[in-house]
């Protein structure tokens, strides 16, 4: 994993990588299942497995139906300066 540290939304649900916003695992996972499910989408990255990366991606929360209850929109892969997000990102000190 990168030491890079990513700025995430002040919800948490949220990491941004160059202006876009890409969903966190789901905080709820324990952590020896979020361990083993990591594990396994390494696995499927080196495989080359797009299917096994899209599975390991689900069961973790980062794509699929959503890990918060609050009934808020899934704003995943989308660019922060169009989302809700965007006055937060704004904020932010230029890297």
């Amino acid at each position: 994993m990168s030491d890079i540290a990513y700025p995430v939304t002040p919800d948490g649900r949220y990491f941004v990588v160059r202006g876009r916003l890409w969903r966190k695992t789901d905080p709820s996972l324990p952590e020896v299942e979020r361990a083993t499910l990591v594990a396994t989408l390494m696995k499927a990255r080196r495989l080359r497995d797009r299917a096994g990366v899209e599975c390991a991606k689900r069961a973790l929360g980062e794509r699929g139906p959503v890990w918060w209850t609050d009934g808020a929109p899934d704003f995943n892969r989308h660019m922060a300066r169009n989302t809700p997000y965007a006055a937060w990102f704004a904020a932010l000190p230029v890297s």
